[in-house]
């Protein structure tokens, strides 16, 4: 009876462990507003700038945006990939513009951290980015 709480016990641990494991190992993207502010002459849309860092293996979902999108990398490598094409790796200087709609994301794949900015023209009042399944 003892033996079996004590497997029972440890095969608990082990699954319950396993399903923490990755949570507690995979640190979160850090993303840093500098601002948001109506578009001069269009108060109908926001400019946003932002500065995003990924660590190692992280990443976001393919998503869209309800306005355009600047990105600039400045510290490591950021896979891009727009949903149908091949995947671009864009390293420190490089940068890219991601029209409205277009289905989207953007990994570290790296063992280094990335860092980036985004400049944003987004619709007001609308979600600034709108998940898209698989």
């Amino acid at each position: 009876m003892k033996k079996s709480i004590i497997a029972e016990v440890l095969l608990a641990t082990c699954v319950l462990g396993a399903t923490a494991w990755p949570q507690a190992t995979t640190p979160a993207r850090q993303t840093i507003r500098y601002f948001t502010t109506p578009l001069e002459k269009d108060p109908t849309r926001e400019v946003e700038m932002v500065s995003i860092t990924v660590p190692p293996g992280a990443g976001n979902e393919f998503h869209r945006h309800s306005g355009d999108q600047w990105t600039a990398v400045q510290e490591g490598e950021v896979t891009f990939t727009v949903r149908g094409q091949p995947p671009v790796v864009l390293k420190a200087g490089d940068s890219n513009y991601v029209p409205r709609g277009i289905i989207h994301r953007q990994q570290n794949l790296s063992d280094k951290p990335a860092r980036y900015i985004v400049l944003n023209i987004f619709d007001k009042g609308k979600p600034p980015a709108e998940p898209v399944p698989e």
